[in-house]
């Protein structure tokens, strides 16, 4: 395992100045953040952030959605996007609502940052909004997009005081401060879980636990799922015996299959150490992944395979098996 992993490419989307823009690029210099900027599109040539964008080495794209139906636009903003590498999306004052179809094809992958302490005040003037109910507090949101606008799952939030006199622009320049605090950091937990034990064992862990009595418990040093009273069939090493990977561990017919996995594809699985011959393991970080997940519903299509194989003939039944 490479003792610094790729950093994940993201694209950029912006409609104005670009602050936020620029925050998340500049925090994307740190040796250690675990992003990098590949795109900045806009739909708007006169952006400002474009300028930057340019001027730091950055690659931009421009095309104004002036005279294309929503769906043609977004298919000419994601084919830039996809042509540039990018794995997510960040909107930083993207004036333009996208289309369900094209959320939903980045759904978990694209992040907004909202100037609200969301759910309150979803779309336009925020500030005023936030002034005229007497709210002690503004703030921001950032959060996962959703074909719902502004309701997608939050990341984090910062709250930022009113003070006595604040106008919209004065509590608005407050907020931009905490926005770029909090978008970089956001970013970086996001685009960084693929990598994480925890998240992808509880990832895991819910495709497991939906299967017909099943628990949880540890065992061999390692998170383990089993039918309840009955076998285990499903493991989750996290760098066991120190050799830096994260795997699922999961039935198999036997030896022919498991040499024919590997054979097929020995960078994703191997032979698990002390496990038979009806055992494999599944990467789920590949030292050379720049920031995909493994595809959950082929774990979970692994896990349920792996639950009958060791399930009682009337569990299995619940499953039509």
């Amino acid at each position: 395992m490479p003792d610094t992993p790729p950093r994940v490419p993201v694209a950029v989307l912006i409609s104005g100045s670009g602050t936020n823009m620029a925050a998340l690029l500049y925090a994307s210099r740190h040796p250690q953040c675990p992003y990098r900027i590949v795109l900045v599109a806009s739909n708007r040539a006169d952006a400002g952030g474009l300028v930057l964008a340019q001027a730091e080495g950055v690659a931009t794209f421009v095309l104004s959605h002036k005279g294309m139906t929503r769906d043609d636009h977004d298919a000419a903003m994601e084919a830039a996007v996809l042509g540039a590498g990018a794995r997510y999306i960040a909107l930083a004052g993207y004036m333009r609502i996208l289309g369900a179809a094209f959320v939903t094809r980045w759904a978990d992958r694209m992040v907004n940052i909202h100037p609200s302490l969301l759910p309150r005040y979803q779309g336009i003037h925020t500030h005023a909004r936030a002034l005229a109910a007497g709210d002690s507090h503004g703030g921001c949101t950032v959060h996962l997009v959703t074909p719902e606008l502004d309701h997608g799952p939050v990341l984090g939030q910062i709250a930022v005081a009113i003070v006595p006199g604040d106008t919209p622009e004065s509590l608005a320049a407050r907020v931009l401060l905490a926005e770029h605090q909090l978008y970089a950091r956001c970013l970086a937990e996001l685009v960084a879980r693929a990598r994480s034990p925890e998240w992808l064992t509880g990832r895991v862990r819910e495709h497991a636990l939906a299967l017909p009595a099943s628990d949880e418990a540890r065992s061999h040093g390692m998170t383990s799922f089993g039918v309840i009273k009955g076998k285990k069939f499903a493991y989750v090493a996290t760098n066991h015996h120190g050799d830096g990977r994260i795997a699922l561990l999961v039935k198999i017919s036997g030896l022919d299959e498991q040499e024919a996995l590997i054979e097929r594809d020995p960078g994703r699985f191997y032979r698990p150490a002390y496990f038979g011959d009806d055992w494999i393991a599944i990467l789920l970080n590949p030292p050379e992944s720049d920031g995909a997940e493994p595809d959950w519903d082929e774990v979970a299509e692994w896990l349920q395979r792996s639950w009958l194989a060791v399930a009682p003939r009337k569990l299995a039944q619940l499953l039509g098996e």
